[in-house]
Parts: C-alpha cells; sequence; structure tokens
C-alpha cells in the first residue's frame, strides 16, 4: 500500500502536516510493506530536503498512491478519484460552506475518512490538534493581557521556533494579581493547562476560589457538572449530560462574579446550556474583562464570541452594553481572543504530535485487519459514492435539503 503526504492547497496557507520526516521513517520502519511518498511543498514547516534526507521520495505527481494523507480540506480540483482520503473535513456536522466537498467526493468515488472521525468505541478522539490549540490559545490570552493593559509584551507564537522558545518567553513576565477560570478537562483544556502550571500559577479548588481572595494569581479548572445544574434542582451526572443536556441550565454566573479572565477549553454539545449569555454579560456583578475563546462557538456558550478573529489579528473587544465590537482595549469592554486554528502557530509541534498519534492508532489499522474498528468507524464516503451507515445522517445535507 502506497501512502502519499499530500501538499496543503486550502488558503490561508497551512504548514502543519501529518507526520515529521522523522516520524515517518518511523512508520517505514514499524511498517516495511507500506511505501511512503511526500507530495512538494514550499509552504510545509518541514522542508521537502529534510524528508529527501530521510530517504523519502520527493514528487510532484502523487496519482499513483493509494492513500492520500493532509490535515486541511482539498480543494475540489485537487481531488484525485477513487483514493481513500484522511484530513479535516468540515462536513460531519453538515458545515454549509463543504457541502460541495462531500458531493464531490461521493461523485469520484472517494473513500473519505476524516480525522474527526478517527475514534474509539466510546466515541472519544484519538488524534487531533486539542493540546497545541490549549497551548496557543492560554499563551494568547497572556499576551492579550499584557498588551491591553501595557504590563508585558510577548510576541507571537507563529514568530518563535517551537513549544520550548514559547514557555521561555513566558518565563519573563510577571502576572499581577488576577483570578483564572479554565472550563474543560479534554486535551484542549489540559493544553491551556500547561500554559498555567509553566507559570507556576497556583491551581486552587472551586470552593476556594468562589469563597476567597489572594494575593497572588490563582486558577480554577471547571468541567460541565460545575458550571452546569439539573433545573429541578437535583444532583447532576456527567454522563446523563452528554446524553441529554436539556434538562440543565448554567451555572457559571458564581464564577463569572469572581474570574477576572475565562480560558474557555470546553466542548460544547447541541442543546446544552449556554454558558454566558448576552445578558449574563450585562450583570453589574458580571467580571471577566478578558477571554481567550479557544472552543470559539461563534454566537454560542460564549456570548463575547461574536466572530471568529485571526492570526494576523488575534483580538477584539466586546462591549456587553451594547452587544458590539468595540477596540480590545476600550473602557469597559470584554477583550476576545477567539482564533480558531490556533494550532497553526505552532506548526512544527503540532505536526509532531498529531503524527505520534497517527501512527500509533491509524497505520496499524491498514495492516492488522483493523482489529479494533478505527478505519470502519472512521470512514464517511464508500469507492461506490455512497455514506456509510455510520453516515447516512448527512444524506440530506448531500442532497441539499438541510438549508
Amino acid at each position: 500500500m502506497k501512502f502519499a503526504i499530500i501538499k496543503e492547497r486550502k488558503n490561508p496557507p497551512d504548514r502543519r502536516v501529518v507526520f515529521s520526516p522523522e516520524k515517518l521513517a518511523e512508520a517505514r520502519a514499524q511498517f516495511p510493506q507500506a511505501e511512503f511518498v511526500v507530495e512538494s511543498s514550499d509552504i510545509r514547516v518541514f522542508s521537502d530536503d529534510a524528508y529527501l534526507k530521510e530517504g523519502f521520495a520527493v514528487t510532484h505527481d502523487v496519482s499513483d498512491c493509494d492513500v492520500m494523507l493532509g490535515v486541511k480540506e482539498v480543494p475540489l480540483e485537487h481531488l484525485i478519484p477513487n483514493k481513500k482520503y484522511f484530513y479535516f473535513s468540515h462536513t460531519i456536522k453538515k458545515q454549509p460552506y463543504n457541502r460541495k466537498l462531500l458531493v464531490e467526493m461521493l461523485n469520484k468515488g472517494i473513500e473519505m475518512y476524516d480525522h474527526e472521525t478517527i475514534v474509539k468505541q466510546s466515541g472519544a478522539r484519538l488524534i487531533g490538534f486539542g493540546r497545541y490549540a490549549g497551548l496557543v490559545g492560554a499563551y494568547n490570552g497572556f499576551r492579550a493581557l499584557g498588551l491591553r493593559d501595557k504590563l508585558f509584551n510577548l510576541p507571537k507564537v507563529e514568530t518563535l521556533a517551537d513549544l520550548d522558545e514559547v514557555k521561555a518567553e513566558l518565563n519573563k513576565i510577571t502576572l499581577p494579581n488576577i483570578k483564572i477560570v479554565l472550563s474543560g478537562t479534554g486535551k484542549v483544556a489540559m493544553g491551556a493547562k500547561e500554559i498555567l502550571d509553566h507559570l507556576k500559577i497556583k491551581e486552587v479548588s472551586d470552593a476556594l476560589y468562589l469563597t476567597s481572595q489572594f494575593t497572588e494569581p490563582v486558577y480554577c479548572m471547571v468541567d460541565v457538572m460545575e458550571y452546569s445544574k439539573r433545573i429541578d434542582g437535583k444532583v447532576g451526572n456527567k454522563y446523563e449530560f452528554y446524553k441529554d443536556p436539556s434538562g440543565y441550565e448554567s451555572n457559571f454566573m458564581p464564577y463569572a462574579k469572581q474570574t477576572d479572565f475565562f480560558i474557555a477549553g470546553h466542548f460544547y454539545g447541541d442543546g446544552a446550556p449556554f454558558i454566558f449569555t448576552r445578558a449574563d454579560a450585562k450583570h453589574p456583578d458580571f467580571r471577566i474583562n478578558l477571554v481567550a475563546d479557544i472552543s470559539c462557538d461563534i454566537d454560542g456558550p460564549v456570548a463575547s464570541t461574536i466572530r471568529p478573529s485571526t492570526i494576523a489579528d488575534p483580538f477584539y473587544g466586546y462591549d456587553p452594553h451594547t452587544e458590539s465590537e468595540v477596540p480590545f482595549d476600550a473602557d469597559e469592554a470584554i477583550t476576545v481572543m477567539a482564533v480558531d486554528n490556533l494550532p497553526c502557530e505552532l506548526p512544527k509541534d503540532a505536526s509532531e504530535g498529531f503524527g505520534e498519534m497517527f501512527l500509533e492508532h491509524v497505520i496499524p489499522a491498514f495492516f492488522n485487519n483493523d482489529e479494533r474498528g478505527i478505519l470502519k468507524r472512521a470512514k464517511i464516503t464508500t469507492a461506490n459514492g455512497q455514506l456509510t451507515e455510520r453516515y447516512k445522517y448527512l444524506q440530506d445535507y448531500v442532497d441539499g435539503n438541510t438549508f
């Protein structure tokens, strides 16, 4: 079987890749029956020469390969018929802007495996860039704090070589006495926590956080059962919430009254209550004035996130009284960081981490008869132009009947 590391062609350019040269060499050593080639790219974080030095063929034509490994959506005109493709297609939630992409893959007899659909039997994600989104998102939040309050001037992550340099820059700053709440317990939240712990910010329990003032910066990590509660007043259950959140409401306001900086690292499911609303943000006791929204659901659970921001222009302000955008350092504004492609700022580390997961969970499935069902669960479309059983719910989307 022949695998191709394909060139990223989406605009704006993405420098990440599924496998670094070193990790691809590991894959070749573990699976000598596999052949790996690299499509030439002038934007990838690792140069063509780096792959050539590891002994890989670098070519402009990968049409003889069986499996195409990419990161972002492939432009329609570059999809090669009758191949297997892996990339983030952004179609499984019926995203309107990518309907044509899914239709084109069906028309071309492509077997589509979305990185987002590579999951355990329980449905938990096996691979992704979550940790790096968390790392960069938390750093960017502190960068906004420094710029807005004229405390320090952290450089952009994209100007730094790797995570070691990011942490070295953080070593130079001194934080004011602020209270930080971090939502979530998954890979994104753990990435953000890594930054907080590197800064030696003290972690405190929610009970202490909600009742005490401190003489040093502190943070509290809250899960869904802390910031949500049952409407009927009974004790909530996390797994019950995940199955059906309709009987729950937000319990975030006690935290909002005690928090300066909110890092949103949670996963937001359909039907779950908003964490804080536009009305909540108007409350005189609402204290949050800085939000790093790593989850970045627009007009969703974090009311101040009214649009995504960009790596080039990462911050804006939200005026809770007018519910409108203002400069990020405007008086009484909530400063918002809502970059929706954060791992792109740390392409080397993100690619190395991603390749590690892909080699552990996905490549073996091609050679062990998919004994864990990973490929079967991940496959969205078939070679004969049909949706697989698991993704039949997308048929109305394909037919154009969902808008």
